[in-house]
C-alpha cells in the first residue's frame, strides 16, 4: 500500500534530509538601535554561519497565545 500523500520528491529524501536540526539564536544589543535577534543552526560551521542565519528585529515577533 502507499501514501497519496507521499509525493516523488519525498519518496527520495534521505533520513538526513527529513531529521529534524535546531536552532540556536543571540541578541544583539544595539544602543543606537533597536535590539536584534539572530538565529542559526545550533550545529554550523563557522564556514556556514556566513550564509546560513537569519535576523529578527522586535516587529518581527508576536505573541504565541494570540496566534492559537
Amino acid at each position: 500500500m502507499t501514501n497519496a500523500n507521499v509525493n516523488d520528491a519525498d519518496a527520495r529524501r534521505t533520513d538526513t534530509e527529513n531529521a529534524a536540526f535546531e536552532l540556536d539564536h543571540v541578541t544583539i544589543e544595539n544602543e543606537d538601535a533597536p535590539n536584534e535577534c539572530a538565529i542559526f543552526p545550533r550545529n554550523a560551521t563557522e564556514k556556514e554561519l556566513m550564509t546560513a542565519w537569519i535576523e529578527a528585529h522586535d516587529d518581527a515577533f508576536v505573541d504565541l497565545e494570540s496566534m492559537r
